[in-house]
């Protein structure tokens, strides 16, 4: 169903920084009054249970939140009936992130680096239905295709790289299998599996392996 267009567009933020999400509503209200932020949220699960008491016509989010992440959100969100379109502000600029944001049901991605006046742009077009990329994330990505720079994290299944990302940011397997309500020798197995597409001997390879494609920041 296309929004209401003598409306504001209702917006949900979603992100763990409360500072962050203050900012992005003051940046999308303060310049654009054809939008409006009518819930925020801190992480996956919170948005599940408040998204549908919001009739919000876009999500904006974040993807590396603690519990249930951002790809995890997406796909949970993505086998709901009329779920809202997500517009993806992450701060990761590798190709793989926005990739699998975009195969998991996202329908724009937009780097939390990119112009401010990018934003309410980015908003509008989702909303309207059409993808939306950031200059730079698009350029990226074509050119990964053209050089055939794929990166190796492709080789991974939706939930081998979500348990990845995780593992190369320091957390156990323990952790891991808390925050996505996985038993841990079903994250143990993941591991194993992880290891051997990546040909890594340890978390810490992992770690480097992220870090050296920039999946995570140092």
């Amino acid at each position: 169903m296309s929004p209401d267009t003598s409306q504001p567009l209702r917006l949900v933020l979603v992100d763990d920084h409360a500072i962050v999400r203050m900012g992005f509503r003051m940046l999308l209200e303060s310049s654009s009054p054809d939008l409006k932020v009518v819930a925020e949220a801190a992480d996956g699960e919170a948005l599940l249970r408040l998204l549908p008491e919001t009739g919000c016509d876009v999500v904006v989010m974040d993807l590396s939140m603690p519990g249930l992440g951002g790809l995890e959100t997406l796909r949970r969100l993505r086998a709901r009936d009329e779920a809202p379109p997500v517009l993806v502000l992450s701060a990761h600029e590798d190709t793989a992130h926005p990739r699998r944001a975009l195969n998991a049901g996202a329908l724009g991605y937009l780097s939390k680096r990119a112009a401010p006046e990018t934003l309410p742009e980015a908003v509008r077009a989702v909303a309207a239905g059409r993808r939306y990329l950031d200059p730079q994330t698009a350029q990226a990505l074509a050119l990964s295709q053209i050089d055939g720079s794929d990166s190796p994290f492709d080789a991974l299944s939706e939930r081998e790289f979500e348990v990845f990302t995780r593992l190369a940011r320091g957390r156990s397997v323990q952790e891991i299998a808390a925050q996505l309500h996985l038993s841990p020798s079903t994250v143990g197995t993941h591991l194993y599996n992880i290891k051997q597409k990546l040909g890594a001997g340890n978390q810490a390879e992992l770690t480097l392996l992220a870090l050296r494609w920039g999946v995570i920041e140092a």
